[in-house]
């Protein structure tokens, strides 16, 4: 994977304070900060995030910057959603996950989303047109919601529509997933 320098660029990564995928929000946050972009975490009630590794087992805690309901989309160059099915169900349903997905798709700034993190792209109706990709239990949901394509494959960029939409499926595909974050940051 090609790195960047990525001083000056600003990520918003969304997540619930419990079912995070550990290795979908440390591995990014690590890589992210370690090339000098400044990311944020946002949960509800800016409450410290417990991941969890393989759905089930207790991962890292990673403490949250600020709530999801406070967080305003200006002044981020690109929205980060990492996956772990119990924090995609649950962060789908919160009002401010589908303000954010919006204000982010509306503007044209990038949105990357892995695994399960799909689902708040799907909730918030900005899937129609795209080609995705996802953890493949959402692949049904994803092309029910318009969305012209899924692919099976590490990383999927869509630019239709104006729009980056950059998503991936499992950990396993991070290394892509992050290369392809790093291009739309620079870019």
């Amino acid at each position: 994977m090609a790195t960047h320098d990525l001083t000056g660029r600003t990520v918003l990564a969304i997540v619930t304070s419990y079912g995070v995928e550990q290795d979908e929000l440390v591995v990014p946050l690590e890589h992210l900060r370690e090339h000098g972009a400044v990311v944020t975490v946002a949960s509800p009630g800016a409450q410290d995030v417990a991941t969890l590794v393989g759905d089930k087992d207790p991962g890292q805690t990673v403490p949250a910057d600020v709530s999801l309901d406070d967080v305003e989309a200006e002044g981020f160059d690109l929205l980060l959603i990492p996956g772990g099915t119990l924090n995609a169900d649950t962060l789908r349903l919160e009002e401010a996950t589908t303000r954010l997905v919006r204000t982010f798709a509306n503007s044209g700034r990038p949105i990357a989303a892995i695994c399960h993190g799909p689902w708040a792209l799907v909730e918030a109706g900005v899937v129609e047109g795209k080609t995705l990709t996802s953890y493949p239990s959402l692949r049904t949901d994803i092309l029910n919601a318009g969305a012209a394509e899924w692919r099976d494959e590490s990383v999927v960029v869509c630019t239709a529509q104006d729009r980056t939409v950059i998503t991936s499926r499992t950990p396993k595909d991070l290394d892509d997933f992050l290369g392809a974050v790093d291009d739309a940051l620079v870019s």
